[in-house]
């Protein structure tokens, strides 16, 4: 599978690619992997008091990279607006509720047929990080605003067709805005 790498993106940006469990964050590109896995494991959801210092840990690292000229990609579900404020945080230019932010998010989205078979695939092969049974949580926990210019990508496209079209999505020409 082609990550998406510092070396063949521009610089200066922080991706989130996000979604529910099953979406694909974890097969198709970078993953960062700091969460309470254990809890998800056992099929528990995660509490407030379980994501929040995570989030921010996880912010302080796209700030770093930010600072410091690079770009990072991290995956991370994400659901939230709040969750994503943090993240856009980590830009120190940004302006909180104003989503104008270098950390830009792209949703991989599927339909909930797909990600439970998913689930229950890896389940099968072995490899379960989530139970299946949480992901109607994840979905009603779900919150996207269109006034946030989240990024959707289908997440039932190939491995390479995915990363080629959020690299169209988040590194397409912006056209000038004329005053």
């Amino acid at each position: 599978m082609p990550l998406l790498t510092e070396s063949n993106l521009l610089s200066g940006k922080a991706i989130v690619i996000m979604g529910v469990s099953g979406a694909g964050k974890s097969e198709n590109l970078l993953t960062t992997s700091l969460t309470p896995v254990d809890k998800m494991h056992q099929g528990i959801p995660l509490t407030e008091e379980d994501r929040i210092p995570w989030l921010e840990i996880l912010q302080d690292a796209l700030r770093e990279s930010l600072i410091s000229g690079k770009t990072v990609v991290l995956s991370c579900s994400a659901l939230q607006k709040q969750y994503r404020e943090i993240f856009r945080s980590a830009d120190c230019n940004y302006h909180h509720g104003s989503f104008n932010s270098a950390v830009k998010f792209v949703l991989l989205d599927a339909k909930a047929e797909v990600l439970a078979e998913r689930l229950d695939k890896r389940a099968a092969e072995g490899k379960p990080f989530m139970p299946a049974k949480l992901l109607q949580s994840q979905l009603e926990l779900l919150q996207i605003d269109d006034s946030e210019a989240i990024c959707k990508v289908d997440a039932t496209l190939n491995p390479q067709a995915l990363v080629n079209a959020i690299k169209t999505l988040i590194f397409r020409p912006r056209k000038p805005i004329a005053l």
